[in-house]
């Protein structure tokens, strides 16, 4: 008989028992080997025995909180994929934890497919090997320059200007090529489910993108349009 597929394992790390028992249950049922842990302490000694395929782990713990765990994981040098969650939707918090390493940012409340979702196009992108690009200074890709430190973008080598939150666009979308994400996606990780926009936000700020780089939406280089379901970097992107 053929061997099944190895089922990937992930780490749940959340000081709430009942979210832990019941995202489990859910994660377990959609295909993946899940364990759990009550803290960030706990989660770096389960990080070194159970070596997980992805960590999921709550922000707002008491003791060692979610962004310490990222940031001593990455500290050692453990490039381990990270997806946080947490009820603080600002998004000066979200952009941090993106900084200092966290593959993805989902607030609470969320639906549950939406974790297992982005659970998914995380680990996809780890195989892809363009996880890489996430923890890199610069992107580049067709004459397009983004200086991931300093928040500034060029255009064939000369500096362009772009609303901060466009910048924040453009780098979520070109350190995650190829990938499709819907309106909503874009608004939760960059902006923040309880920002006061509509997803209407997203579309003027690729708008602005565009109109900033001369780029044709009907043959774009680097933002495609997905109709009726959202946005993905069509270009290719090197470090």
């Amino acid at each position: 008989m053929p061997e099944m597929e190895q089922r990937p394992v992930v780490l749940l790390v959340d000081d709430e028992a009942e979210i832990t028992a019941n995202l489990a249950q859910i994660l377990a049922r959609s295909g993946f080997d899940v364990h759990t842990a009550a803290d960030g302490a706990e989660a770096l000694t389960a990080v070194t025995t159970l070596d997980p395929d992805l960590v999921v782990s709550d922000v707002l713990m008491p003791g060692l909180d979610g962004r310490e765990l990222l940031r001593r994981l990455r500290a050692d040098d453990r490039w381990t994929p990270v997806i946080l969650l947490t009820q603080v939707g600002e998004s000066y918090e979200r952009a941090a934890a993106l900084d200092e390493g966290a593959d993805d940012y989902l607030n609470k409340p969320f639906d549950p497919q939406e974790l297992i979702s982005r659970i998914r196009a995380v680990l996809r992108r780890h195989r892809q090997g363009s996880a890489d690009l996430a923890r890199r200074d610069r992107l580049r890709s067709d004459g397009l320059e983004l200086d991931r430190v300093g928040r500034r973008v060029f255009l064939d080598d000369k500096e362009v200007t772009l609303t901060p939150r466009t910048v924040a666009l453009l780098d979520y979308l070109m350190s995650r090529p190829g990938e499709l994400h819907t309106r909503e996606r874009l608004l939760s990780s960059v902006w923040g489910y309880d920002f006061p926009v509509s997803t209407r936000a997203v579309d003027h700020r690729v708008a602005e993108l565009r109109r900033t780089l001369g780029e044709d939406a009907s043959q774009p280089r680097w933002v495609e349009t997905v109709q009726g379901m959202g946005y993905r970097f069509c270009g290719k992107v090197s470090a």
